[in-house]
């Protein structure tokens, strides 16, 4: 009996210490089911997921690596456009909020990747995250090449809040504890926790045939 009420304890710590986290997650590949790979030229693709209250505490950014051609690991990187590495970086967030200091002209997905591209001098696909002026919020979006000015661009998520400058000062917030690179797609909390149900289940039948 002692045994069985340390599992209950130990199954709903285990929930209660993950209720609230959520886990954003991005398994399919980013281009699947369009024809912008095979299109001259940068194409933009949108069709992203809208992102509210992200916890940087909290919350996770989970990335499927086969799908996205990431590798298995989480290389990060957060600054102005200049002070980026030129090589490595897989992961990046871009405090740079305009490209010709003139804050009342777009500044968007692809103006955020010339930055990038500018930087950067190894190829390699990878995400990045900036800060829409247009929209007046984060983005989250995936570029195929980050060396490359032309390569094609899949946003992947609007950060519905904060707006505004209080969205530009949570920029330097995001560290590599927010991302995540997986092989296959993980299974959710609720999943992990029903498993756990089923196991109590389990254990409880044994113990009644038992008796």
């Amino acid at each position: 009996m002692y045994r069985f009420k340390l599992l209950l304890i130990a199954l709903f710590a285990m929930a209660g210490a993950n209720a609230w986290a959520v886990d954003f997650k991005f398994d399919a590949p980013p281009f699947a089911g369009t024809p912008v790979l095979t299109i001259p030229g940068r194409q933009i693709v949108g069709g992203e997921q809208f992102l509210p209250g992200f916890n940087f505490n909290r919350d996770t950014l989970v990335f499927n690596g086969e799908a996205f051609q990431m590798g298995n690991q989480v290389n990060f990187a957060n600054g102005l456009a200049n002070t980026l590495p030129t090589g490595g970086a897989n992961v990046i967030v871009l405090q740079t909020t305009d490209n010709d200091n003139n804050p009342a002209t777009p500044f968007g997905a692809s103006n955020a990747a010339d930055l990038i591209a500018a930087r950067v001098t190894q190829p390699g696909a990878g995400v990045f995250i900036f800060m829409n002026n247009d929209l007046n919020l984060r983005e989250l979006a995936f570029s195929s090449d980050l060396r490359d000015n032309t390569s094609d661009i899949r946003i992947l998520a609007r950060f519905l809040d904060p707006m505004g400058q209080a969205a530009i000062n949570t920029l330097p917030n995001f560290t590599a504890g927010d991302f995540r690179i997986t092989s296959v797609p993980e299974p959710s909390g609720g999943a992990l926790l029903g498993a756990g149900l089923v196991v109590v289940s389990v254990v409880l039948g044994w113990r009644t045939r038992r008796r």
